[in-house]
């Protein structure tokens, strides 16, 4: 698990670093002869140059409020790029280990089915097996180990979700450092209308530059977070479903071979594969 964070946190920062070295050597890329025009005709007047800026050159006009929305650029990226790998049915299903543990708990194998709950885990195993802890050697009480599960299930599917949560905070506090720079900015062009009126067209200029860019910023990332926390939020909610139906399905194979004895799971095994 922790190569895996450390693995997203060092695709998430080179990817930033690269797109910081691209705009830079767009800029440095940028010479007088690229922005001159040709040279004005005898009587014709001169045509006025308006210099294009790079990303770079945006990102210093925003000011601070840049910083803390860079930051959360790279923990959205990080949080989706380690969702997409984490938030899927076969990740949290183990479908193989749930057909193994139908036949163990059909053949009332249970110290086996703990075993291989315990060399396999995932989410539905560790459910599975904090039930399969409460049988004891006198009598196998389904109802502890119903209890048994619902509790695992809280404690297993409450940190996912917290991961996917954290694109809800993100979301919610870009537009906001966004709104606090275009402020910011605003401010110091009333200052500066202020101190020097309005004919510092430049420094004027500048300060509702970094208004303008740091909204367009929040924006930026707070929309794909925003997008991909539901997104998550949807996925993971049909995974939780789907791990209620597998824990009460195999609680029930659980009770009728306790009851009656080994089943025939063939037919059972037949219509789950036909729906």
């Amino acid at each position: 698990m922790k190569r895996k964070y450390i693995a997203i946190w060092a695709f998430a920062a080179l990817s930033v670093l690269g797109f910081q070295g691209v705009t830079y050597a767009q800029q440095e890329a940028q010479t007088p002869a690229a922005a001159a025009t040709d040279t004005p005709e005898e009587g014709d007047k001169p045509k006025q140059v308006v210099a294009e800026k790079s990303l770079a050159d945006m990102w210093r006009a925003g000011g601070v409020t840049m910083y803390p929305l860079g930051l959360c650029a790279i923990l959205s990226m990080s949080l989706i790029v380690y969702n997409f790998i984490n938030v899927r049915r076969k990740v949290f299903l183990a479908p193989e280990t749930v057909n193994k543990l139908q036949g163990l708990l059909n053949e009332l194998k249970l110290q086996d089915a703990i075993k291989l709950c315990e060399d396999k885990p995932s989410p539905i195993t560790n459910i599975i097996g904090s039930g399969l802890a409460r049988i004891n050697e006198k009598e196998v009480d389904i109802n502890s180990i119903e209890r048994a599960m619902e509790e695992a299930s809280t404690e297993e599917l409450a940190g996912p979700y917290i991961l996917i949560s954290y694109l809800s905070v993100i979301a919610s506090i870009s537009p906001m450092l966004g709104l606090y720079g275009t402020v910011s900015g605003m401010v110091k062009a009333f200052n500066t209308i202020a101190a020097e009126g309005a004919g510092s067209a430049q420094k004027l200029a500048d300060n509702i530059a970094e208004a303008l860019i740091t909204t367009a910023a929040g924006m930026i990332v707070g929309i794909p977070s925003m997008f991909f926390f539901f997104f998550f939020k949807t996925r993971f909610g049909k995974i939780t479903s789907s791990i209620s139906r597998i824990v009460g399905d195999l609680t029930y194979i659980l009770h009728i071979a306790v009851k009656f004895g080994p089943q025939d799971l063939s037919s059972e095994e037949a219509q789950n594969e036909q729906k």
